[in-house]
This record gives structure tokens, sequence and C-alpha cells, in this order.
């Protein structure tokens, strides 16, 4: 049986997140992130899934602790930041909104 070296196996993880955080990034309809449960549940299954993952590779001595958690933050921050994003828009609708 041929091993995989620790660099693809990392790579693998590098590409997983960042397929991850393109499906946070590419979700620009507000108005859906911020009532769409639907969303809500498939970050919620990305990121679940992804953290067995960092949990597998740890225990497989592929990552550290310290990589893997900074792996799961780095994913976690981008989502607070689009959540926050998100929020921001639409209280200026509502602001606007107001205005008018």
């Amino acid at each position: 049986m041929e091993s995989i070296s620790k660099e693809f196996a990392i790579q693998l993880l590098n590409e997983d997140a960042q397929r991850i955080m393109m499906l946070i990034r590419n979700q620009k309809n507000s108005l859906c992130i911020s009532q769409c449960k639907a969303f809500e549940e498939v970050v919620d299954t990305q990121m679940y899934g992804f953290s067995r993952q960092v949990t597998y590779a740890i225990r497989l001595g592929i990552l550290s602790s310290t990589q893997g958690h900074q792996l799961l933050s780095d994913l976690e921050k981008e989502l607070n930041q689009l959540y926050s994003d998100v929020y921001e828009e639409t209280q200026e609708k509502k602001e606007i909104g107001k205005e008018v």
C-alpha cells in the first residue's frame, strides 16, 4: 500500500478549507443569508465535516493541534465576518428605508 505524504494531506485539507471559504464568500444575497436556514445548515454541515477531517489529521500526526485549530479558526472568522457584513448591510437598508 502506498503512503500519502504529509504535505499532500495538508494540501488537501487546505483545498477543502478554501472550498468552504468560497462557499461562504459567494453568498452575496444578504436576504438569503439572514433569513435562509438552508444556508446555515449547509455551512454547519460543511464546518462539522471539515472539523472531523482536521481531527483525524491531528490524530494521524499529519497536523499539529495548533495547525488544526488555526485552520478551523480561519474558517470561523470568515463566516463571522460574512454574517457581520450582512448584518451591517441589513441595518443600513433599514435606515435608508426610514429616511424615505
